[in-house]
């Protein structure tokens, strides 16, 4: 996967991962997270991720990352893979929800 992949969400098929136990991290505002989510994601918005980077380390599972268009997804995703953590900007949350 190239970085323009990761920032965009070109992921082809998360349905293994999601199988796998990958868990869902939103990155939109609360209020956006409120007006739909993936059924059992949680909302971490954006510019909270790195302060919560010992939370989201302690999950022990890979982590997808989805936002409303895979911009902001992408950015988490780049921020927290340099930091070590298996994660994938699944993009969209709605892409991703398709795989629930």
């Amino acid at each position: 996967m190239g970085l323009m992949d990761l920032l965009l969400g070109k992921q082809t098929d998360l349905s293994e991962d999601i199988k796998d136990g990958a868990k869902v991290i939103d990155v939109r505002t609360p209020s956006e997270f409120q007006g739909g989510h993936v059924k059992n994601s949680i909302n971490i918005p954006l510019n909270t991720i790195e302060a919560n980077e010992e939370k989201i380390k302690n999950m022990n599972c890979k982590i997808i990352f989805c936002c409303a268009s895979g911009n902001r997804s992408g950015q988490a995703t780049a921020i927290m893979s340099q930091k070590g953590l298996d994660c994938i900007n699944g993009g969209s949350w709605l892409s991703v929800n398709s795989y629930e």
